[in-house]
């Protein structure tokens, strides 16, 4: 049950994601034993303005999605070690859940939620028109949440991925995407 004015009342879960410490296991793992897939790779991604805990930074990360129905799983590979949560306290979350994912129509009222409930943003930038934060609501690793305003007009990348694993047959488990 929701309790009204909670950050779980900004949206449900539509994500999973995890940050595992083999990226190509944990890739095989989700598509060969748990049959989710295929999984689109997108390389190289620096959101625009990314701030770790209202400090630039120049973190760079990779990312893999795909559907188990209709729950998003994304697997994150960071580039390199500069501030962010791929690395440092929020990183060791030993191969389990890193944060979870929401969806909302007002990135503002994401803020506002999370200030009124002590959830400490960890993480913002930019990615295209979209707009992402991340909040720790105070139990560290493995706790994040992740809030998504994506581009309203932008393409429906999530809706082509989840397509491509209705009728998957297990081939070409990993897509590279743009």
């Amino acid at each position: 049950m929701t309790q009204k004015g909670g950050l779980a009342s900004l949206g449900e879960i539509m994500q999973l994601a995890y940050v595992p410490d083999d990226f190509d296991a944990a890739v095989q793992h989700w598509t060969q034993t748990m049959g989710v897939g295929p999984f689109f790779l997108i390389e190289d991604i620096h959101l625009d303005g990314m701030k770790y805990k209202g400090a630039p930074t120049e973190a760079r990360f990779d990312l893999a999605l795909a559907y188990w129905g209709d729950l998003q799983i994304e697997l994150i590979r960071p580039r390199d070690d500069h501030p962010s949560i791929y690395s440092g306290e929020y990183a060791d979350v030993g191969g389990g859940l890193h944060h979870v994912c929401i969806l909302v129509d007002d990135i503002a009222e994401a803020y506002a939620a999370c200030e009124r409930h002590g959830a400490e943003i960890v993480i913002e930038g930019k990615f295209g028109n979209s707009q992402v934060i991340y909040a720790d609501p105070g139990k560290g690793p493995g706790s994040l949440i992740e809030v998504l305003q994506q581009d309203p007009d932008g393409p429906d990348l999530f809706g082509m991925i989840k397509a491509a694993g209705a009728d998957w047959d297990g081939s070409e488990p990993l897509r590279t995407l743009g």
